[in-house]
């Protein structure tokens, strides 16, 4: 199998457009025409995981963070970086990374995965993103089911907790003069990213050669892409007692949190890596607790006795998204071996 089926199976997963503008999400290194070997999995990409897929005879790395986030003019060596790339391409390994599009994706996506951990139920995305997009078509009415249910495979229409989701009217359309005709007007929301399978979906399944319709971009959220996870836990705790809990799930020596406001923990808000930026949705949203990574001292302040942040690190927050994607590929392909890395990337270390 070719390192672009591999590719093409992860960005339907998390398609590349959820990135954000400044990541670098994608193959950074390799042909995606070469066939797979076997596949590691790991949160960065260093030297040590480039050395551990040679032992392993992986000649792909799937790994969360980008090893490339700027723009390179010299690979000499002289940086972890650029030994990175310079021992991949020696050695035939392709570097793929998914960052940020896995963030934000609500299935399957990161912050489900720790939501999952820490056993919360009644989830959703935190901060959603809008930019939905509306298909708008006319079919003859003998032919409406056959284009919906094309649509429907395509992934139109689940949308906002709905599967299927579609409006039809009926209606009488004309063409090029001729004889009135009795239509229907079927309209469908659909995922940015499913697009193009849309557009396809329609033109094979309509009976007419030219196919007359409108996409449109609209307004609305959309709750399967955003920002953060927001959910309750089962069985409310008091805060030193959760923090223990989560301390514990999430196998962190240190947890640096705010000040406590003495009041059991039932709505808790996380984030993935860094995420100081979603703390005033967590406060909108009356969360409790709110769980992320990388935050700085002052950023501490805004907490304002409105909720308990509580910092765990950033690689201690995103350590499962290994698991996560582990679980994803074996469960679609069974044709290589694929790894979970056995190197603790973590660059934080801590004195207890």
């Amino acid at each position: 199998m070719k390192i672009k089926k591999l590719i093409s199976f992860l960005e339907s997963v998390a398609p590349p457009s959820y990135q954000e503008s400044y990541d670098n999400s994608g193959l950074l290194v390799g042909n995606p025409e070469v066939h797979i070997k076997g596949v590691l999995i790991s949160l960065d990409s260093t030297e040590a995981i480039v050395e551990e897929a040679i032992a392993k005879k992986c000649n792909v790395i799937v790994a969360h963070h980008p090893i490339i986030f700027k723009g390179l003019k010299r690979i000499t060596g002289k940086t972890y970086i650029e030994r990175v790339i310079i021992k991949a391409i020696k050695n035939d390994i392709a570097i793929y990374a998914i960052h940020t599009n896995l963030d934000n994706v609500f299935r399957n996506g990161v912050n489900a995965k720790i939501a999952e951990k820490l056993g919360l139920s009644n989830t959703r995305i935190l901060a959603p993103k809008s930019g939905l997009k509306k298909l708008s078509t006319y079919v003859p009415s003998g032919y409406s089911e056959k284009v919906r249910q094309a649509l429907f495979t395509a992934g139109a229409g689940d949308v906002s907790g709905f599967e299927h989701l579609s409006h039809a009217s009926l209606g009488v359309g004309t063409e090029n003069g001729g004889a009135a005709s009795t239509e229907v007007k079927l309209e469908v929301l659909f995922q940015p990213a499913l697009k193009a399978q849309v557009i396809n979906a329609l033109n094979s399944s309509h009976p007419n050669s030219k196919v007359p319709y409108e996409i449109s971009q609209i307004d609305n959220t959309n709750t399967l892409v955003g920002s953060g996870i927001i959910g309750t836990v089962t069985k409310p705790l008091y805060e030193i007692p959760f923090l223990r809990k989560v301390a514990k799930t999430m196998n962190t020596p240190c947890i640096r949190y705010t000040r406590l406001r003495r009041k059991k923990v039932q709505t808790v808000a996380i984030c993935g890596g860094a995420g100081s930026f979603l703390l005033p949705m967590a406060i909108a949203q009356k969360a409790d607790l709110f769980i992320t990574g990388d935050y700085k001292y002052h950023e501490f302040f805004d907490a304002d006795d409105k909720i308990v942040i509580a910092d765990i690190g950033h690689y201690e927050s995103e350590q499962y998204t290994i698991d996560l994607l582990f679980e994803l590929i074996t469960e679609k392909f069974s044709n290589f071996a694929a790894y979970c890395t056995e190197v603790d990337t973590n660059p934080v270390h801590y004195l207890c």
